[in-house]
């Protein structure tokens, strides 16, 4: 067994690359859109540095599944569409979680199908890695699920407000100053605990079956 120390050693790889890829993914998205602010202000580096959250990072090693990191600067008027542009911007950070989550889980399938003997060196230097492995599966499912909140500014609260007609969209954009609160509360009320952590363990069941 780990202790909670190696535990959060072993988690600090996957919530780096996590976080690292889920901004990245938004500043790409939009530098490609035509926004440059992204570029300008440094964000398009996997220095991880560059988009860690102090909050939010905390929240990942409480919880050992979600948390957020610092938002990366757009500004949707260098979009063609602003709305629409935004909601792309919006669908990219969860989607780049998905995908190193599904990315985490191949790996991990094909590291457990190698014939390593269990008391051999090499298992050893395995097990940390699996681990890790494991963990980033949880952690990005973790990251895309919790961002999908229809609150802003997190992502799902974004695409709400670019999808919704005008008026309804102002409405809910005038929510984001305090977004960050509701979140807050909402996972000290556990509602987020029984809304987004099953949708976790579903995703962890597909992409890692009977391994997990």
């Amino acid at each position: 067994m780990y202790s909670t120390l190696q535990q959060i050693t072993v988690m600090v790889v996957p919530v780096l690359g996590a976080v690292t890829f889920h901004e990245l993914a938004h500043g790409w998205v939009a530098d490609r859109l035509g926004d440059p602010t992204p570029r300008l202000s440094g964000r398009l580096t996997i220095n991880p540095l560059k988009h860690l959250d102090l909050v939010g990072t905390l929240v990942f090693f409480l919880t050992r599944m979600i948390g957020w990191a610092k938002p990366v600067p757009i500004n949707p008027l260098h979009f063609r569409d602003p709305r629409k542009g935004m909601v792309w911007v919006a669908l990219a950070g969860p989607s780049a979680n998905l995908l190193l989550a599904t990315g985490c889980a191949f790996l991990f399938r094909a590291l457990t199908s190698l014939p390593i003997s269990a008391s051999s060196f090499l298992a050893k230097v395995f097990v940390p890695l699996l681990l890790m492995l494991k963990i980033g599966v949880v952690i990005n499912l973790g990251l895309a699920f919790f961002n999908i909140i229809p609150v802003p500014p997190l992502d799902g609260g974004r695409v709400l407000v670019g999808i919704l007609p005008r008026e309804k969209a102002l409405s809910v954009a005038r929510v984001e100053p305090y977004g960050f609160l509701i979140l807050i509360l909402l996972i000290v009320a556990g509602v987020v605990e029984v809304v987004i952590y099953p949708l976790i363990r579903l995703g962890v069941r597909i992409l890692l079956g009977g391994l997990w």
